[in-house]
């Protein structure tokens, strides 16, 4: 698991290799590597998982001289492709995973990602031609982000983190206009646009291709199947847990006490004892005081009947107002979801009890349909609107109190281009397909690498935290597909693979999504609140010039008078999208002096 960056058919200074690497070294601290030549560069910012001892980066092997490497993530079976690699005369120096890459590539060419199976972001350079060429590979469902900057003149630049990608000169740090009401719509910007102009991210399952003077080709690859016999969910689940907790460093699991992560968990400390014959630690977070929506029974629950050594972290809400701006700096780009904050406070608990992988129970709610939203949409009778409430659903503020908040120029903008909402929602509509096809796709492909994964990853890696997810590999996803709709809807196959597995209690009880209880929070005389006072001024917004000062105004007032969900949860967007706001106009002011420290420490 690592940082990587690099540039291809452009010029990047040393300099600028070393602002990147500056940027991202948080998520790779234990070591440094970077090779650069005429018009290309690649480095890496190393975080030790597998073979601490091996795996310098960039990667690069006698038996295949002129191919050299990067990668961030994690390969599960590189043990059986080293097999067959070694078999056909490749010689490695380290069992680390990401070492084979090279030779992977010599043998099977561009193809090489799809016999990957993990969770990777892959940057290679083939020197091996008289032009050199660039190759760019992602995993099928995004869970290692890729930034990319394609510039008019041919030249590429990636990096793992926007941050890190916009210390390029080369590179412009600007938003985009429209970004704004995609973010407010649907919490962040889904699919491969990022916040910025000209910044996208590599797709899911994407394999692009650059050379010298025709720019970068994507093209999706066909997600992988699993032919291995096992039809039964627990087992195949089993299986994956096992494999995923497989490290030559300390593992955890983080337990919300709901069924995604009480499964994973009772799984992993099953193959605890019986591998290395000691108990499982798990991690759940919670908030000091007395908030709605506690799950720490639960989740002591699924630890006792697991039999693990639970850690309960409390967090101190009068620490919101110093966390957040961290959180939000990490993410990158703007997520209204306020399980960011709690996300960054679990996985620094983590890290500063020593461990260095974490397993979660991400993605089951996406392949098995389990949020209300989806559930709701796929029971709407046969010819109702099921596509307008589904939309409105992923809005972080309702669209009539979001046009309360634009001004009324970017009111305009967004009537001549086209409001998120009514974009999505003819997309939606004109989908080919079943409802459950539609729906699957569009949280899967869409939403979910964006606003779920990015976090994980973004949230996990500021701490230097490996977080692995069971139910994103290649056998869970492909078995869930293959199943009948009814047993994928609402998680049904996942209740009863949990019977007898779980507590009775955690397997009965309804949904409720691993939340920070912000109504409660946001109230006068919080520090929490003093922040979005101070940073939703309307000097602040004069500097935006798409949000209405007055309207934010009323929308304060309302929420002094009676605090809600709604109010509280808007205004906990208009705050994350303003601190990042003001985050990217200090890395743009401090640029060029960032660069010349940075390149002073490397």
């Amino acid at each position: 698991m690592c940082r990587i960056f690099g540039s291809f058919a452009a010029g990047a200074t040393v300099h600028d290799l070393a602002a990147v690497a500056g940027r991202q070294r948080h998520g790779g601290p234990d070591a440094h590597g970077m090779r650069r030549g005429p018009g290309w560069s690649l480095g890496c910012n190393r975080l030790a998982v597998t073979d601490p001892a091996g795996g310098a980066q960039p990667y690069e092997l006698r038996t295949v001289p002129g191919v050299v490497a990067v990668f961030n993530g994690e390969l599960y079976n590189h043990r059986e492709l080293r097999r067959r690699l070694r078999e056909r005369g490749h010689v490695f120096p380290d069992d680390c995973d990401g070492t084979l890459l090279p030779a992977l590539y010599a043998e099977y060419g561009a193809a090489f990602a799809g016999l990957l199976e993990g969770m990777f972001a892959v940057a290679l350079v083939d020197l091996r031609s008289p032009e050199p060429r660039l190759v760019l590979a992602t995993d099928d469902h995004g869970m290692k982000t890729l930034y990319y900057h394609a510039a008019p003149d041919g030249g590429v630049y990636f990096a793992s983190e926007l941050s890190a990608l916009i210390a390029f000169s080369q590179v412009p740090a600007v938003q985009r206009e429209e970004a704004l009401d995609e973010y407010l719509t649907t919490r962040t910007c889904l699919g491969q646009q990022s916040a910025l102009r000209g910044i996208r991210t590599l797709p899911p399952g994407a394999t692009a291709v650059a050379d010298p003077g025709r720019g970068l080709r994507v093209h999706r690859r066909q997600p992988r199947d699993d032919e291995r016999p096992g039809a039964d969910l627990l087992g195949v689940l089993g299986r994956e847990v096992r494999a995923l907790a497989r490290a030559d460093v300390p593992v955890c699991a983080v337990t919300s006490g709901g069924l995604d992560s009480g499964l994973v968990t009772a799984l992993a400390a099953e193959h605890a004892r019986k591998v290395r014959g000691e108990p499982l630690h798990t991690f759940h977070l919670t908030y000091k005081g007395n908030w709605p929506g506690d799950e720490d029974g639960f989740a002591r629950a699924v630890a006792r009947r697991s039999g693990t050594v639970h850690h309960q972290i409390e967090v101190d809400p009068g620490e919101f107002a110093e966390l957040l701006p961290r959180t939000v700096w990490h993410l990158g780009q703007p997520n209204a979801d306020p399980i960011t904050l709690s996300t960054y406070a679990l996985f620094r608990a983590v890290r500063a009890e020593g461990f260095t992988v974490a397993l979660t129970g991400d993605g089951a709610d996406e392949l098995f349909a389990g949020y209300d939203r989806m559930r709701a949409a796929l029971a709407a009778p046969a010819g109702a609107d099921w596509v307008s409430p589904y939309v409105a659903s992923l809005a972080a503020i309702p669209r009539a109190l979001r046009d309360s908040l634009y001004t009324s120029d970017y009111r305009a903008f967004l009537a001549d281009r086209g409001p998120t909402e009514q974009r999505i929602t003819e997309q939606l509509r004109s989908a080919a397909g079943s409802r459950h096809t539609t729906l699957t796709a569009f949280e899967t492909l869409q939403r979910l690498p964006a606003y779920h994964l990015r976090r994980i990853d973004h949230l996990s890696m500021a701490w230097a935290v490996e977080a692995r997810m069971p139910y994103l590999q290649p056998a869970v996803s492909a078995l869930a597909r293959r199943l009948p709709v009814r047993l994928r809807t609402g998680k049904r196959a996942l209740f009863d693979a949990a019977r007898g597995v779980l507590p009775e209690a955690v397997v009965r009880r309804p949904k409720q999504p691993f939340h920070l209880p912000v109504d409660a929070m946001l109230v006068r005389g919080t520090p929490l609140m003093a922040l979005a006072q101070e940073m939703l001024s309307s000097g602040n917004l004069r500097l935006d010039g798409r949000l209405c000062a007055q309207g934010i105004a009323g929308l304060f007032a309302t929420h002094r008078r009676q605090p809600s969900p709604v109010t509280a949860t808007a205004l906990w967007a208009l705050l994350v999208h303003e601190l990042w706001s003001e985050e990217l106009r200090a890395l743009r002011a401090s640029a060029p002096r960032v660069r010349s420290l940075a390149g002073l420490a490397a």
